[in-house]
């Protein structure tokens, strides 16, 4: 049970490396564009705060379905013509882009600033993350 437990402690920190990591690298600022990592709370007072923010929800079809942010539009990240349907987005317009945990759309985040996107928003943790309306 014990080697279990360090195995496991091992596989969490390790990807709380990887992910610490790759998101010094893909949140690094550059000149003349925004690109952050928002928690729920920060990407609710952006959405609030910017209401011309374009949601963009990687998550498969099934995903989106389940529940979604307000006025997401779903792409997923999946499918093979992703690329092709979010180069139709305007890129003067900030966008929050958001999954169920994360990683997809840390993916989608790189594609976008190949794009040329100005300003990006990546809601941490994703979808889970998001409060639901129960919640404070």
């Amino acid at each position: 049970m014990i080697w279990f437990l360090l195995i496991l402690a091992a596989v969490v920190a390790g990807w709380y490396l990887f992910e610490g990591g790759w998101d010094r690298q893909l949140f690094q600022a550059e000149p003349g564009r925004v690109c952050a990592n928002l928690n729920a709370g920060q990407a609710q007072a952006w959405l609030r705060s910017h209401p011309e923010t374009q949601v963009l929800d990687v998550r498969s079809a099934n995903e989106f379905a389940g529940g979604a942010l307000p006025g997401a539009v779903n792409l997923s990240l999946g499918s093979a013509e992703f690329e092709s349907r979010v180069a139709t987005l305007d890129r003067t317009k900030p966008v929050l882009v958001y999954c169920a945990g994360g990683y997809r759309s840390r993916k989608a985040v790189a594609t976008l600033k190949q794009l040329g996107f100005e300003n990006i928003q990546h809601l941490h943790r994703g979808y889970l993350s998001w409060p639901t309306p129960s919640q404070p």
